[in-house]
This record gives structure tokens, sequence and C-alpha cells, in this order.
């Protein structure tokens, strides 16, 4: 059952893709940004007093770093829908387990120093994971090239960074007990917060209720996601779900050629093999350093 949740919230996650890619065509990204963290804050609010979670935290700093990546990583993502195939754009913020693999490996390189004698660090597995993505990502972004889609592929890249460091701040956050919801609540308050900032500069898109209807899926999608797969975490093989999290990318390339119309080259399909076939290897090397890892969120 707890895989079930993990790919439930998977599928949620990339319908929510699919409604802000169609919300676009009538607002812009800051606004689709401040409406998913309102809405958000909304759910997470009367969801954590059902739980009879305080909201108070005594870790504002922690919070307020993880919100700010998180929201950075969410903006990025936004954009890259607008600009990029669904599964392109789908598939570059899944890439975030590679990043955190990069990361590890160029930590251990840091803090290695030949000179006292110490062993070189043992992070081939991990090399390989790392470098398998990153060629997943050249084949991936091959057609983008071609079609002068550039920036918007490196938006994309970057929210995957981005999402790799709010990842690793979820991970310090779950370790000092902090709650899924009051995590996600603070996330959602500073992107109302962002968004709501960065629509005084970009401005406000004409106001169309039939065109609105596309922005109560886009917050309530992702609270529903986020609750599944944190249920699938606290309930499950760890490496098991957050393998299967992947799917994500799945539903995505399917949305896409479905509802979009996009065409996926031969090797934009063996782009994404790469990439699910690393960050399933990254988060298995990973467990063995860092387990019961929390879940991602978007």
């Amino acid at each position: 059952m707890q895989a079930l949740w993990m790919v439930l919230g998977s599928l949620f996650f990339a319908t929510m893709a699919v409604c802000v890619k169609f919300a676009l065509a009538w607002f812009n990204t800051a606004e689709l940004v401040f409406y998913r963290g309102l809405l958000g804050m909304l759910f997470m609010w009367l969801f954590a007093r059902g739980q009879g979670v305080t909201l108070a935290t005594s870790y504002p700093a922690m919070h307020a770093w993880r919100t700010l990546v998180g929201v950075i990583s969410l903006a990025a993502w936004f954009y890259s829908i607008g600009e990029l195939p669904l599964a392109t754009a789908m598939t570059l913020n899944y890439l975030s387990s590679v990043w955190i693999a990069a990361f590890l490996v160029g930590g251990a390189l840091l803090v290695w120093n030949p000179r006292r004698g110490a062993a070189t660090p043992r992070q081939g597995p991990l090399v390989v994971s790392v470098l398998a993505g990153f060629a997943g990502v050249v084949l991936m972004l091959r057609p983008t090239i071609e079609q002068h889609q550039m920036f918007g592929g490196l938006v994309g890249l970057m929210s995957g960074m981005t999402a790799a460091f709010a990842y690793m701040q979820v991970m310090a956050l779950g370790k000092i007990g902090e709650p899924d919801s009051r995590t996600v609540f603070y996330f959602a308050v500073g992107s109302t917060v962002a968004g709501g900032a960065w629509i005084a500069v970009a401005g406000v898109s004409p106001w169309n209720w039939q065109h609105a209807l596309w922005l109560l899926p886009v917050g309530l999608l992702a609270s529903l996601g986020q609750l599944c797969i944190t249920r699938a975490y606290s309930q499950g093989a760890t490496l098991v779900v957050a393998s299967l999290q992947y799917f994500g990318i799945l539903f995505g390339a399917l949305y896409s050629v479905w509802l979009f119309g996009d065409e996926i080259s031969p090797s934009g399909w063996a782009g994404m093999s790469l990439i699910v076939a690393s960050g399933i290897a990254a988060t298995v090397l990973r467990a063995r350093a860092v387990p019961n890892s929390p879940a991602e969120e978007h």
C-alpha cells in the first residue's frame, strides 16, 4: 500500500504540472507561485489543525533557508514548464537526486587531504551515477537547443539543483523532529510572500473566473501529492518508495504526448531513462549514509 501512495503522489504532482502549463496561458509565473502558496498554506493549516500539530517553530532560520531555496526551485520549475515540453521540464526537476550525489562527491573531495595520508574517497559509484545523469541531461536537451529553448532548459536544470538544496534542508529539519506538515506550511507561506512581492514587479494578469479555475487544482494537487509522498516515506521501505517517485517522469511524458502533442525523440527517451536510472542509483547509494530520508517537496 505504501508503494501505491508514492505512485499516487507522483501522479498528483505530474497532474499539477499539467494544470500549471494550461494556467500559464493566462497567468504569469509569479501569480502561479503566489496562488500555489496561498492555497497550499490554507490546506496545510487545516491539515495541521486536524492533526493537532502546532505551527510554532523553534527553528525559524532553518525554515527560512529551506523556504528560500524551495521557492527558487518552484519558480524555476513553473517557468520551465511554460518554456519546454512538459516531459523535459518534469525530468530536469527530478534531477535533484543526481545533484545531491554530485554535492556529496564534491564535499568528500573538498575535505580530503592527501598530505595527511588519508585514503582517496571511495566515491566511484556515485561519480558514475552523476556522470550518467548529466549524460541523460545532454541527450534530453539536444532537441531543446535545436528549437532555441536553451534558456528554458538552463532554468529547468536550475530547478533541479535548487530542489536538491531544499531536499537536504528538509532532511535536516526531519532529523531535529520538525513535523512534515509544519515544514510544508512554512514553504507555502514563503511561496505566498515571494509570489506576492514578485507580482508587484511583474504585474497582474487580467482576471477571468473561467481561467482562474486552473489555479485551484495547482494548490490542491500539490498539497495532496506531498501528503501522499510523506505517508509513503513514513510507512514504507525508503528505497522502494524513493525509486517509485520517478513514476512522475513517466506520467509527465505520457501527459506531454497525449495532451500537448509533444514528440519525444529517441534521444529524449534515452536521456529520461539515464536520468531515472542514475537518480535511483544515487538514492540507493545516498541511503547508505543517510537512512530514512524524508520526502521531497514540490
